[in-house]
C-alpha cells in the first residue's frame, strides 16, 4: 500500500487473521496501538531493503551476512 497506514486498515487486516501488515509511508499512532494489541507485526516506509519495524519484531528475522 501507498498511503499512510491507518486503524482501520489495521483492524480490517486483523480481522482476517493478518499476522503483519507493511505499507510505504508512516502509520497513525491509532493504528500502531491497535497492531500492537492485536499481536500485529507492523512494517511502514518501507523501500526496497529499508524498512522502519515497529510492533512485534519477533516475525522477522535477520538474515545472516546482509
Amino acid at each position: 500500500m501507498s498511503s499512510r497506514l491507518s486503524v482501520d486498515l489495521v483492524q480490517k487486516a486483523a480481522r482476517i487473521g493478518a499476522g503483519v501488515i507493511i505499507g510505504a509511508s508512516a502509520p497513525t499512532e491509532l493504528a500502531l496501538a491497535w497492531a500492537e494489541a492485536a499481536g500485529m507485526t507492523l512494517i511502514a516506509r518501507a523501500r526496497g531493503r529499508d524498512f522502519d519495524l515497529y510492533t512485534h519484531p519477533q516475525r522477522i528475522a535477520a538474515k545472516q551476512g546482509q
